[in-house]
């Protein structure tokens, strides 16, 4: 039996705030965000993330109206969103043989869970996926480098 590795704290407070945000966000987009402004003030993501500039604040108003002028969600929030992000989270850390996983596992489980809503708002944050990547030291198969 292979034993999973699990968070260290750092990325146990990002899984655990984002188990809190998740269930207020209006749009897969809108989750990206908050995952977005969780990672970047944790860990070895946040490190990361502030390195490229990443700040709270979009550069680039991707909502187009204030929070009072937004419609109520239009899809309904995966409740294993969470478990998703983990789960992926988990199999890098194995595959690297990590004892826990940690931010950067979980901001590249977040990468693979949203794909392109992700990549947009990296985009309006002022960097992509390719920095973030090549910052974080990760190889083409996707895992941190050692």
């Amino acid at each position: 039996m292979t034993t999973r590795p699990a968070p260290d704290t750092n990325a146990a407070m990002v899984l655990g705030m984002a188990a809190t945000a998740m269930p207020f966000a209006r749009s897969p987009e809108d989750q990206a965000e908050r995952w977005l402004r969780i990672l970047r003030l944790h860990g070895d993501a946040g490190t990361a993330l502030q390195a490229l500039g990443v700040s709270e604040a979009p550069l680039e108003d991707a909502q187009n109206g204030s929070s009072a002028e937004r419609e109520p969600p239009s899809f309904e929030v995966a409740p294993d969103v969470i478990t998703a992000v983990t789960e992926d989270a988990m199999e890098l850390a194995s595959r690297r043989g990590a004892p826990a996983l940690g931010t950067a596992d979980v901001l590249l489980a977040v990468m693979h869970v949203y794909g392109s809503d992700f990549d947009h708002v990296l985009r309006v944050h002022g960097t992509d996926r390719s920095e973030v990547l090549e910052r974080l030291g990760v190889d083409l198969a996707g895992s941190p480098a050692d």
